[in-house]
C-alpha cells in the first residue's frame, strides 16, 4: 500500500507540472510537438518491452482481432488527448486543462452509465449535477463552451474505457497505442520536410535533446501509475489523482499568470464540492458493499 501510494504520488506531480515542461517548445507547433512525442515515446517503450523481454505480448495482439481494434480506438483516443493538452499549454489555457482533469472522474462515472450499465447512487448523481452546474457557470462566464477541458475529460475518459477492454501490461499497452499513431507522425514529418515546414529541427541542440524525451517524459508517469494501480485501492487511488490538475492550477496563477475571475473561481469551487460528494458517497458505498 505504501508503496503504491509514493508510485501514485510520482505519477500525479509528474503529470501536473508537464504544463512546464510543453512551454519549453511554445514556438514549435503542437501537431509537431505531438508527432515528436508519438514517435520517441514509441521508441522508449520499444527499447524497455525488448528489455522485459515481452516481445511475444506484441505478437499476440497482432494476431488478436478485437484487442487490435480497442488499442487502435485507445491508440487514437490518447493521441487526441495530447494534442489538445499541448495546444492548450502553448496558447495559455492551463487552467482550463486543470479543469478538464477535474471533471474528468466525474466525467468517467457517465461513461460508466451509458456504456457499462453501471447504476450510480444519489450522492454521485448529486456531483455530477453540481459538476454540470460548474461547467454551464463556467461557459458563460467565458461567453462560449469550455470545449479545451471537456476535450481533455471526454478523451481521457474514452481512452480509459477503451483499455478495459484490452487489460494489457502497462509497458506493451502504450507501445501498442503509439504503434498504432506512428504511421501518422512519420507521415506528418514527411510532409514537414518535403513543405520545408518542419520546425522542431532548427532549434538548438539542447532543445532539440529535450524534444528526444518527449518520449520517456510521457512513459514514466504511465509506468509508476500502473505500478500504484496494482498496489492500492482504487478509492484512494482516486483521492491522489487531484495533485495533477492542483498542481496545475497552481502554475497557471503563479507561474503562468492566467486569469481567473470570481466566476471561475465560483465554478471551480463548484468543481471541488462535487468532487468531495463524489469521493465521500463512494467510500460510504464500498463500505457498504464490504459490510454486505
Amino acid at each position: 500500500m505504501n508503496n503504491g501510494l509514493v508510485n501514485a504520488i510520482i505519477a500525479y506531480i509528474m503529470w501536473g507540472v508537464l504544463p512546464l515542461y510543453w512551454k519549453l517548445f511554445n514556438d514549435v507547433p503542437a501537431g509537431e510537438i505531438l508527432s515528436h512525442r508519438v514517435v520517441w515515446s514509441f521508441v522508449f517503450m520499444a527499447v524497455l518491452v525488448a528489455i522485459q523481454h515481452r516481445w511475444s505480448d506484441m505478437k499476440r495482439i497482432a494476431a488478436n482481432r478485437s484487442q487490435l481494434l480497442s488499442l487502435t480506438a485507445s491508440g487514437l483516443l490518447i493521441a487526441a488527448n495530447w494534442l489538445i493538452f499541448i495546444w492548450a499549454v502553448n496558447n495559455g489555457h492551463v487552467v482550463e486543462t486543470s479543469l478538464g482533469y477535474y471533471l474528468n472522474p466525474l466525467f468517467n462515472v457517465l461513461l460508466a452509465v451509458v456504456f457499462l450499465r453501471e447504476k450510480p447512487n444519489r450522492g454521485q448523481w448529486l456531483a455530477i449535477a453540481i459538476a454540470g452546474a460548474a461547467v454551464l457557470l463556467i461557459a458563460v462566464n467565458y461567453g462560449r463552451f469550455p470545449w479545451i477541458a471537456i476535450s481533455l475529460a471526454a478523451s481521457f475518459g474514452l481512452y480509459g474505457l477503451a483499455k478495459k477492454k484490452t487489460r494489457q501490461e502497462a509497458s506493451v499497452g502504450l507501445l501498442s497505442e503509439t504503434a498504432v499513431v506512428l504511421p501518422i507522425a512519420l507521415i506528418y514529418w514527411i510532409y514537414l520536410a518535403a513543405t520545408g515546414e518542419s520546425t522542431a529541427w532548427t532549434l538548438s541542440w539542447p532543445m532539440v535533446t529535450g524534444l528526444l524525451l518527449s518520449g520517456a517524459v510521457t512513459a514514466l508517469p504511465l509506468l509508476f501509475f500502473a505500478r500504484a494501480a496494482a498496489r492500492m485501492p482504487l478509492t484512494t487511488l482516486g483521492f491522489v489523482q487531484y495533485i495533477g490538475p492542483t498542481i496545475m492550477l497552481i502554475l497557471s496563477v503563479f507561474v503562468f499568470k492566467e486569469t481567473v475571475s470570481p466566476v471561475l473561481l465560483t465554478g471551480f469551487a463548484l468543481i471541488w464540492t462535487a468532487l468531495a460528494v463524489y469521493a465521500a458517497s463512494s467510500v460510504r458505498g464500498a463500505k457498504l458493499a464490504k459490510a454486505g
